[in-house]
């Protein structure tokens, strides 16, 4: 028969080995940090968009180039979505009619980068000059959980002004979206270096 004290010791031991398999179980089931699903990202092609709009640029070709539809739309207002990403691309055309629309313009595509600034961790202010072809204008690549991470306008400052924006439909998580980001900021830039303009009478 065990002593008192004797069962007290064996009380003991069975009480730590008790604990220490509690502690291993709480380590083996710490919750781990959140993953997100695997993109499988496709294989960059671009073609050359060119319509009835006086501006040409080159498109990825798993984008769509589609008219805007909503009621407020004008001319060659146009969506470049990317389906599998959930995402669109959305390009406003203004013609330049005189000095202060033209100022207008540029202080508008300003406001509507710089109101992202609330909820950003940082913006970058690229400016556009391609003298060459007469494309100018500034690309606004913004970080953080914000509605647009990327922003650009260009214009010949005579005659054409184009402002888009990126916009996801989801709620804005960094987190998840950055890499597909990335992705697309090399077809925005693509598409502001193969900007053209289409002139059909001599420029002012």
């Amino acid at each position: 028969m065990l002593t008192s004290p004797t069962k007290f010791f064996i009380f003991i031991i069975v009480l730590s080995i008790t604990f220490v398999s509690c502690g291993d179980d709480e380590q083996e089931y710490t919750p781990k940090p959140k993953a997100y699903f695997r993109i499988d990202f496709p294989v960059k092609e671009y073609v050359k968009y060119d319509s009835v709009c006086p501006f040409t640029f080159d498109t990825p070709i798993y984008a769509t180039v589609e008219e805007d539809k909503d009621k407020n739309s004008q001319p060659c207002w146009l969506n470049i979505v990317y389906k599998k990403f959930n995402a669109q691309l959305h390009l406003s055309y203004k013609k330049i009619e005189t000095d202060s629309s033209f100022r207008d313009y540029l202080e508008k595509s300003h406001e509507f980068a710089i109101k992202h600034q609330v909820k950003a961790s940082g913006m970058d202010q690229q400016p556009i000059l391609r003298d060459s072809a007469n494309v100018f204008g500034m690309f606004y690549d913004i970080e953080g959980n914000v509605a647009s991470n990327m922003q650009f306008y260009v214009t010949d400052s005579t005659q054409h002004f184009v402002r888009a924006s990126l916009y996801f439909n989801v709620r804005p998580n960094i987190d998840s979206l950055k890499i597909v980001i990335d992705f697309i900021k090399v077809d925005v830039l693509r598409m502001i270096n193969s900007f053209a303009w289409k002139y059909t009478s001599k420029k002012k």
